[in-house]
């Protein structure tokens, strides 16, 4: 190898000057000629500290040589900078919004439309749970909310009232009593955690919150329920205390730099479509290179994280701006913003199949090294500034292109001459540029290296006859892209160029020819006499599929970006039609009714998204048939009744189901002191209402959970009565410094809500401070007449403070017990559970077999035209790997003797489970792009049936024993079935049907895409299912006879 370095430089000077590609200006449409690049300029910042000569590096003199003063007027200009950020702005709003809240407590006017009540401070409360920093769709959501939560607080308020006062007549008080602590104590506040563990919303959240504090404060405090009597004081109070809230934070969030949810959904969309454009760029830039340098540089990784979080937050955007629309009138308009959403989702899981098939080359060449033991491969200099649909002859030196001793880089580097990322500034090809230079048949392989070709080769020569057209598909799509969908803000105008679509359109139709003529002389010069080995026909097979599976990905990316314009288009007629049509058919609320409603055929009403939370928590049983128990000889009817009473309390073994007996049943054994006569005064004078609603905020369905709610809830606590005691002590009940104390309070509390993203420690910080300060003003001015409780008009800061301590220390405590005693639900179990079930799933649905599918429904088979997954069962399979990957942060809060939570080992799991998830989404994309099988399609399926049928079974089989020793926590097999061998045996298979009589006559080149396809996915599920299983044994280790004592 010591010639190599000259070796490898001297074909740089025999390359032929062909860098000008023809490619389609996505703003004109003009099909040009010119030299262009996928690489994007890199600008640094201004205030960048780095050297120039010595990018990374910073000076570390420059700052300590800055005096006081310039360093001051740094820190204001940040401080002035985040102020009127966003953010900082969203924080400012939550802070006034919050001082008009504390208004009521503060200004007598105001606190005298509340009555006498020591309770004000909840005006303040609704303020900071439902604080401005949203949009105007999510602030309408959030009133909306408030106001059921009032409804249903009410109602179990006056049902609790009656039925004590019914009791109470009949002389039978304690029955009533009785009554209502089981039916609307424990009965309704289990409904409430189970609508929010249900729903599963942030805002949802919120008004359980506020609906828990109001049913105990009316439950527990307020003393009618006990007395039996009607009380409409603290309803009504409850009611306008509400109304004041909502008031104060509509008017900040609708007066006050007012947010759009609209306007937020169309930013948010532009970074997803810039953040895919630069995904797009790396992808294809890695696939002409032949390296995996471009998927792991720092831009490709940051616009890959933006990708995954621009869409769940384009979601969240596109449910507030329902509510915008709704009110506005502009149904239609939301309806075709969720067909874009859906689109989107679209283009995301095609671009992950792009990614997944450029790393199926790194792979292949990663196997197919020189046998000198050099693994490492020098990334070539690649370029595809040429022409779009030739590449010149290429004749390297003799010696060099006939060597079997040079590495892959130079033998390749030898081959390519058209697709080097140069600058711009290179000469442009003329029009009238030879014909014999652009012609698009003049590729020849030397004739040095027909006889001495390798699979590696292959890449070489489909990327030497395709490059160009390549690099310019994507440089039209990437143009489009940036360029959509919207114009910048704030009017966000529709930014549909009129020749997008038709410049898309002949960028595509360039592509797919030159895709055809680039497979077809892959296919020609793949075929060597004598393959030799099984392995080495497998290895030519797979180059070829590895090349048609991109080409075939990156098509599929570009005709679902034509989809992606269309509905672009409609949206845009829709926006600029005049005069705007309105309607509001939501208002019909009677056409929901199933008899009323009409089933449509495009049903975006009710779209189903990735990101939607859904039946979240669920993870039923994998395995339950009614046929394995009772007597299976018998009919339901005839089978005995313990049976059937198991059968028909099925429900109650659901999880969630059980989660809102638990939350009922903690409930009644905390307030239960409330209604027993000896311990009333007790429960009150310690403040048992907040140490229930500290029970309530802090009981979650897993036990991590709950552990992680209890700490934020505790130390929240802890430091608002610290902030309480200091303003209180400062204030000396002076209204205006207590009300400056927490507009300062409220800062860092909104900064930690609204900034930082952690609600709950925000808003336990909060609400202590409001429970104590504004507490003790309110019995100061002695708001309440019998209140003489905690100090009455002379205030005890720190009674009243140790008081709220120690109820939420004793409610958080009983929520962990309840949450650990009574059906323990371990979020640690449930991944593991919830895992199994996945694989089974995934096991039996490639169990179907994409192939057999087909197959059966060509021969008229019982599938009879259903895909071997359908779109839902996608979908599906999707939010259920989401809501494992969110049980990863509570399962590392729980505490077990055998050691903590392997959080790392896990998230390896879940990462090659949705890399799988990827490869079926891949499989079934291909398999409906033509549901219909060609002659060739059909005999070359016939021909290699028992292949593809036994490696269908051997993944099946993989699965299963992935997700047994999972269950079980037992070791793996050390011997397990290899996939590898068989698939080779497919591959060869599909090299001999080629060379057959049937091959070269029925079997096109199109023919053997599904064929290749499914021979990729494979070896990416083989590789993954190795990934996991690697992961297994550091769990559990691999099965030894010494496991196995029989005893």
């Amino acid at each position: 190898m010591s010639g190599s370095p000259q070796g490898g430089a001297e074909p740089r000077y025999l390359r032929p000057s062909l860098r000008a590609a023809t490619m389609i200006q996505a703003s004109t449409g003009e099909r040009i000629k010119k030299t262009f690049t996928l690489r994007r300029a890199r600008t640094r910042s201004h205030g960048s500290t780095e050297f120039l000569l010595a990018p990374g590096h910073s000076d570390p003199d420059r700052h300590r040589e800055m005096g006081r003063i310039e360093s001051f007027k740094k820190k204001v200009h940040d401080a002035y900078a985040f102020a009127t950020s966003p953010t900082g702005i969203n924080i400012l709003k939550c802070s006034l919004a919050y001082v008009l809240g504390s208004l009521a407590t503060f200004v007598p006017p105001i606190s005298g439309l509340l009555g006498r009540n020591d309770g004000k401070h909840m005006v303040a409360t609704i303020t900071v749970y439902f604080h401005p920093a949203r949009s105007v769709g999510s602030m309408i959501e959030a009133i909306l909310l408030a106001f059921v939560a009032f409804l249903y607080a009410a109602f179990v308020s006056f049902a609790s009232m009656a039925v004590s006062v019914f009791f109470s007549r009949q002389h039978h008080l304690i029955v009533g009593h009785v009554i209502v602590l089981i039916l609307f104590c424990g009965g309704g506040l289990g409904l409430v955690g189970w609508t929010k563990q249900k729903l599963g919303s942030p805002l949802v959240n919120v008004a359980c919150s506020l609906t828990s504090l109001a049913l105990i404060t009316v439950l527990t405090k307020e003393g009618a329920v006990q007395a039996a009597m009607f009380s409409y004081n603290k309803v009504w109070q409850v009611l306008k205390m509400i109304i004041m809230g909502t008031i104060a934070t509509s008017a900040v969030a609708l007066l006050i730099r007012p947010s759009s949810a609209r306007n937020e959904f169309r930013d948010t969309f532009i970074k997803a479509t810039d953040a895919m454009g630069e995904m797009l760029t790396h992808i294809t830039r890695s696939f002409l290179s032949g390296s995996e340098v471009d998927l792991k540089t720092t831009s490709f990784l940051r616009a890959s994280d933006q990708s995954k979080s621009t869409y769940k937050t384009l979601v969240k955007n596109l449910g507030e701006a329902k509510y915008e629309h709704y009110v506005l009138g502009t149904e239609e308009e939301y309806r075709i913003a969720s067909k874009l959403v859906k689109c989107l989702e679209q283009l995301m899981q095609s671009i992950g199949g792009l990614r997944s098939a450029a790393e199926t080359q790194f792979t292949l060449l990663a196997q197919t090294q020189a046998p000198n033991g050099n693994t490492t491969m020098e990334r070539p200099e690649l370029s595809t500034d040429s022409s779009s649909n030739s590449v010149a002859e290429v004749e390297p030196s003799p010696a060099l292109s006939a060597s079997p001793t040079l590495s892959h880089s130079e033998r390749r580097s030898s081959i390519l001459a058209s697709i080097d990322e140069l600058p711009e500034n290179s000469t442009e090809v003329s029009d009238d540029e030879e014909p014999s230079q652009i012609n698009a048949g003049s590729f020849r392989l030397p004739r040095t290296m027909q006889n001495n070709l390798t699979a590696a080769d292959m890449f070489t020569v489909f990327i030497a006859q395709l490059g160009p057209p390549m690099k310019s598909l994507a440089y039209t799509l990437r143009d489009v892209l940036n360029e959509l969908p919207f114009g910048p803000g704030p009017e966000y105008e529709m930014a549909i160029n009129e020749h997008f679509r038709h410049s898309l359109i002949d960028a595509t139709a360039l592509f797919v020819n030159a895709r055809k003529e680039a497979l077809g002389v892959v296919y020609q010069n793949k075929l060597p006499a004598k393959p030799g080995s099984l392995e080495v026909a497998a290895d030519f097979e797979e180059v070829a599929a590895s090349c048609g599976y991109f080409s075939s990905s990156l098509q599929d990316f570009s005709e679902d970006m034509v989809t992606f314009l269309d509905v672009l288009e409609q949206l845009k007629e829709n926006a600029k039609r005049y005069p705007r049509t309105r309607s509001w058919e939501w208002l019909k609320f009677w056409r929901r009714w199933s008899w009323f409603r009409v089933k449509k055929v495009d049903d975006t009403e009710n779209t189903v998204f990735l990101d939607d939370q859904g039946d979240r928590w669920q993870i039923r049983r994998p395995i339950y048939r009614k046929s394995t128990r009772g007597d299976p000889d018998k009919p339901i009817d005839e089978q005995p009744l313990t049976y059937r009473v198991w059968l028909k309390l099925s429900v109650f073994r659901r999880e969630d189901i059980r989660y809102a007996f638990k939350v009922g049943i903690g409930a009644v054994l905390y307030a239960m002191w409330a209604f027993i006569p000896a311990t009333r005064d007790f429960y009150s004078h310690w403040r048992g209402e907040w140490g229930l609603l500290s029970y309530m905020l802090v009981c979650s369905m897993t036990i991590g959970a709950s552990n992680t709610t209890g700490f934020h809830r505790f130390f929240g606590t802890c430091l608002g009565a610290v902030y309480a005691i200091i303003a209180w002590i400062a204030a000396h009940e002076n209204p205006f410094l207590l009300g400056f104390f927490g507009w300062l309070v409220s800062l860092q509390c909104f900064y930690i809500i609204v900034g930082k993203g952690k609600g709950p420690m925000g808003r336990f910080i909060m609400l202590t401070y409001n429970l104590s300060a504004l507490y003790a003003y309110s019995l100061s001015v002695r708001d309440e007449e019998d209140d003489d409780d905690e100090g009455g008009i002379s205030p005890e800061i720190w009674e009243i403070v140790l008081h709220r301590v120690v109820a939420v220390m004793v409610g958080c405590i009983w929520g962990i017990i309840i949450t650990r005693v009574i059906w323990p639900i371990s979020a640690r179990k449930k991944i593991q559970k919830g895992t199994t079930l996945l694989w089974l799933k995934m096991g039996l649905i490639w169990k179907r077999g994409p192939l057999r599918t087909l197959y059966e429904m060509q021969n008229g088979g019982r599938h009879g035209g259903v895909t071997y997954m359908t779109p839902r069962e996608d979908i599906e399979l999707r939010r259920f790997l989401n809501t494992l990957e969110s049980l990863q942060s509570s399962a590392t809060s729980e505490f077990e003797l055998k050691g903590p939570f392997p959080a790392k080992t896990f998230k390896v799991i879940l990462q090659a489970t949705s890399r799988m998830l990827d490869s079926f989404h891949a499989m079934n994309v291909m398999i409906l792009k033509d549901v219909k099988a060609t002659e060739g399609e059909k005999e070359l399926l016939r021909y290699t049936k028992t292949e593809w049928t036994e490696l269908s079974w051997r993944i099946s089989h993989l699965f299963s024993v992935m997700a047994s020793s999972m269950k079980l926590e037992y070791p793996l097999n050390a011997v397990l079935p290899n996939i590898e061998r068989t698939r080779d045996r497919l591959l060869a298979k599909v090299f001999e049907f080629r060379r057959s009589g049937l091959g070269k006559v029925i079997a096109k080149d199109d023919d053997y895409a599904l064929i290749y396809t499914y021979a990729l996915v494979t070896g990416q599920l083989g590789r993954d299912l190795a990934i996991i299983g690697q992961e297994i044994e550091k769990l559990y280790g691999v099965l030894h006879e010494e496991d196995l004592r029989l005893q």
